[in-house]
C-alpha cells in the first residue's frame, strides 16, 4: 500500500549525500505503472550520461507530470500519460 497524507516524499541516498523529492499528492486513481515508469526514466537518464542525482530528479519530475496529465482511461487504476512531453510538437 501507499502512505496516507497530502504530500509525496521520496529520498535518494548516495555516498555523496541525500536528495529529497517532495510534491503535493495528485488526487487521481490513474497511477498504473508509476514504478516501472520511474525506473525506466531513471535508466534512460543514466544512459544519456546524467549523474544519478540528475537522472532521478528528471525522472521524478517526468512521472509527476505524467500522473497529472493521465488521460483517465479505464474503470480502475488507469495509465499515465507517458507522451506528455511530445504534446504540441510539430
Amino acid at each position: 500500500g501507499h502512505l496516507e497524507g497530502g504530500r509525496v516524499v521520496d529520498l535518494l541516498i548516495t555516498p555523496h549525500g541525500e536528495t529529497l523529492f517532495e510534491a503535493g499528492r495528485i488526487d487521481t486513481r490513474h497511477t498504473h505503472g508509476t514504478g516501472c515508469t520511474l525506473a525506466s526514466a531513471c535508466a534512460a537518464g543514466l544512459a544519456q550520461g546524467l549523474t544519478l542525482e540528475a537522472a532521478v530528479a528528471r525522472a521524478w519530475a517526468y512521472v509527476q507530470e505524467a500522473i497529472a496529465r493521465a488521460p483517465g482511461l479505464g474503470a480502475g487504476h488507469g495509465p499515465l500519460d507517458h507522451a506528455w512531453p511530445l504534446r504540441g510538437r510539430a
